[in-house]
């Protein structure tokens, strides 16, 4: 299902006009840019490249901090007290939480403001949902251009919270300085419920709402997690991974967590990490632009359109294989375009 157009909200603004608007901090504005960059439609996608490309290194390097974990642990809760600290420190904090788009409707309930009150109404606080759009990785298409506005835009600190947790939630590692996992105490086997992927490229790891009867058990995942970590590579060069007990709702064992995501912060400065990250990200996302952008062109492709149904049927049906569906529809994406 395709993105409506930027129209929304108005009608389209000139590059000029958006340039300024982020520049000068009116959330208004910033809120449409993020709306212009995550359309699918091929005139605002042009005039999203202008702005991007106008705005390209305006802005300050913001601390990205991505916030993972499965749902009900509790993430957005942490995100409004870890970013009302950063708000009492005098700081400009921006929230991107990307929630689960249908895939029969590609709706998207956009919860997460709703439990974000004191920050959806600061005057330093911005808050963004936005819908996955069946993009892998816990984040949206655009996730990685949102968080470049919100740093144009003055934004010292840049939470982006992701639609849950699992093996092919690591894409948000590549647009984030600090990333946090959070997860819950007495689910069973922790480490099971937790991939052991997301795990290794954790920073900081919190056990959440260890609050009154979830106290022992919340020791007790710290404890597991804890001796995993030993067993694991840190992401982070000279970095030993810290384990957390803590109740966001009642607000304890937050400021634990908040110092040590600026200690991690402070050792990627210091160690030359930051600078080297941003320039792998940057990369990154670079390629998996055009890996989206070709994945678009084959899906519109008119040879393609007449093929795929038969094609898939077969597979479907068990009288083709899936790698010999996929190598025929390559090799009519590939005479199609020979032709054009």
């Amino acid at each position: 299902m395709a993105t409506r157009g930027a129209e929304r909200g108005g009608g389209r603004m000139s590059a000029e006009v958006y340039v300024t608007g982020v520049l000068t901090q009116d959330r208004s504005t910033l809120s449409r840019a993020i709306t212009l960059i995550e359309s699918r439609r091929s005139d605002d996608r042009v005039l999203a490249r202008e702005v991007m490309g106008r705005l390209l290194a305006r802005g300050k390097q913001a601390h990205r901090i991505g916030i993972t974990g499965v749902p009900g642990a509790g993430k957005s809760t942490l995100i409004d007290r870890l970013a009302s600290g950063c708000l009492d420190a005098g700081q400009r904090v921006a929230v991107l939480a990307v929630d689960p788009s249908s895939g029969r409707t590609g709706g998207s309930l956009l919860g997460d403001k709703t439990r974000m009150a004191r920050l959806a109404g600061h005057g330093r606080a911005f808050v963004r949902p936005s819908p996955s759009s069946g993009a892998l990785g816990g984040v949206s298409f655009r996730t990685h251009e949102a968080i470049s506005l919100c740093e144009a835009a003055g934004y010292d600190t840049v939470f982006v919270e992701t639609v849950g947790v699992g093996q092919a939630e690591v894409a948000v590692v590549e647009m984030i300085d600090t990333f946090v996992l959070v997860t819950l105490p007495g689910a069973g086997d922790e480490l099971q419920a937790v991939k052991r992927g997301v795990l290794e490229l954790a920073d900081v790891i919190v056990v959440n709402k260890a609050e009154d009867a979830n106290r022992v058990a919340a020791r007790s995942a710290l404890r597991v997690h804890a001796s995993a970590m030993h067993l694991l590579r840190p992401r982070t060069a000279g970095w030993q991974v810290p384990v957390y007990c803590c109740s966001a709702q009642q607000d304890v064992g937050v400021g634990e967590i908040a110092s040590a995501v600026g200690d991690h912060r402070q050792l990627l400065e210091e160690s030359g990490q930051w600078a080297a990250a941003r320039c792998e990200q940057r990369a990154s996302w670079m390629w998996r632009t055009i890996e989206g952008e070709l994945l678009r062109s084959f899906r519109a492709d008119p040879g393609i359109r007449g093929a795929l149904e038969g094609i898939e049927m077969a597979v479907r049906g068990g009288d083709c294989s899936s790698d010999a569906g996929a190598a025929a529809l390559l090799e009519t994406f590939a005479r199609s375009r020979a032709r054009t």
